[in-house]
């Protein structure tokens, strides 16, 4: 489970509460008030639904479960590794040799080049074809955190909406001043939902979104890079060299210890 969506919810539902205990504010306003969570929750939904095609919404289960279940990718560590092994195959034995290894490959984006590589076909060929593939996982990934992040503009605006009919209803008891202001509370109820919602909700899952997707898309760039580097036939030490340029400084400098670390017990042994 993805601590951080755990934690972030945990402290704005805790910040919430705990701010409206430390105004004085009535928790119980909270969830005496159905027509504010209607107006906001369903008003939402509503104008997801007039933004969106259903093709994409149907997506939102999955999407809501990326952010609590990170998906399981290759570490780039291990993928430099990877491809260090292939070249070495490749230079003794030949770009066919590799074709024993296929069905070990659990990735299907890197499954599908390995077999293009293999079966002989042109390298602009391949490359084109495989950054075709991200352009579209990119689309579609961006279809996705863009529904959370227009429902994180909407929600807000609903909120002010509710407010203003939280109010209408309160002109209805200015005779009564113990009602009104009961009244206006409740009115407010609706602001603070749609805010909170908006902004601690659903703008950060699209972040969330965006950011998952920029990991996958570059450890799919570092794989077409790999592939394309096997096909051209370049030894061990350039492929790590181009493919070490994915990994941050640190990721670097760790790298580099433990492959020294390995040669020299391979040495010793």
């Amino acid at each position: 489970m993805k601590n951080s969506t755990v934690i972030g919810l945990f402290l704005g539902f805790f910040a919430l509460i705990v701010g409206m205990y430390l105004k004085g504010a009535p928790l119980t306003s909270l969830i005496s008030n159905p027509a504010a969570y209607v107006i906001i929750i369903i008003g939402t939904c509503a104008s997801v639904f007039m933004a969106f095609p259903m093709k994409d919404i149907k997506n939102v289960p999955k999407l809501f479960k990326i952010t609590f279940v990170e998906p399981k990718l290759i570490p780039r560590q291990s993928i430099i590794r990877m491809f260090m092994e292939w070249a070495t195959i490749t230079r003794r034995e030949g770009l066919l040799a590799l074709e024993a290894r296929v069905e070990e490959i659990e990735d299907p984006f890197l499954k599908s080049g390995m077999r293009m590589i293999i079966d002989g076909n042109d390298q602009d060929f391949v490359r084109d074809v495989l950054l075709e593939d991200i352009s579209a996982t990119e689309e579609r990934h961006r279809a996705g955190a863009q529904i959370f992040s227009q429902a994180g503009m909407y929600a807000p605006t609903l909120g002010v909406l509710g407010a203003v009919v939280g109010l209408i209803a309160a002109l209805g008891n200015l005779d009564e001043m113990e009602k009104l202001a009961h009244a206006v509370a409740g009115a407010f109820v609706a602001t603070v939902l749609g805010i909170f919602t908006g902004y601690v909700m659903w703008h950060p899952i699209s972040n969330k979104l965006k950011r998952l997707s920029k990991r996958e898309i570059e450890l799919k760039l570092m794989m077409v890079e790999g592939l394309l580097s096997i096909q051209s036939g370049v030894s061990t030490i350039a492929i790590q060299q181009k493919l070490m340029v994915f990994l941050t400084p640190t990721e670097r400098i760790a790298f580099s210890e433990k492959e020294e670390s390995g040669n020299e017990q391979k040495a010793s042994a």
